[in-house]
């Protein structure tokens, strides 16, 4: 029953979102989505590690096709994207933890910037 509940309400968030609250969303969710895949590996649940890691790519090939391309920024967020694709990718295969704290550590500055940006455009109108 609290599982129907709370599978309702994150859907609702979703639905109702705008562009720029989606985007926080997917970046928050790859955050956690690596903590997990941390948490697996050290446990040594190589199975939960591996989806976890695809979850994560999942969320930049969502990130990747969402960009405006007739923004020039764009490009540089493509080529973030993709370089944080393929070290996740590695760290999966590899099974490496530092390599997840790499990517972590990038989320986390875009999350950052991105809910300074949406701070921004509120107060500026």
């Amino acid at each position: 029953m609290l599982h129907n509940a709370a599978q309702t309400y994150q859907s609702n968030q979703v639905t109702t979102a705008s562009p720029s609250e989606l985007t926080l969303m997917l970046y928050n969710g790859a955050i956690k989505f690596i903590k997990q895949a941390k948490l697996s590996l050290a446990e040594r649940d190589y199975l939960k590690t591996h989806e976890s890691c695809i979850k994560v790519q999942n969320i930049l090939y969502e990130l990747m096709s969402s960009l405006r391309r007739e923004y020039p920024i764009s490009g540089e967020f493509n080529k973030m994207y993709d370089y944080m694709l393929r070290r996740i990718v590695e760290a999966n295969m590899r099974k490496s933890i530092e390599i997840l704290d790499e990517v972590e550590d990038l989320f986390v500055q875009f999350r950052d910037t991105w809910k300074e940006a949406m701070v921004l455009a509120k107060t500026q109108g």
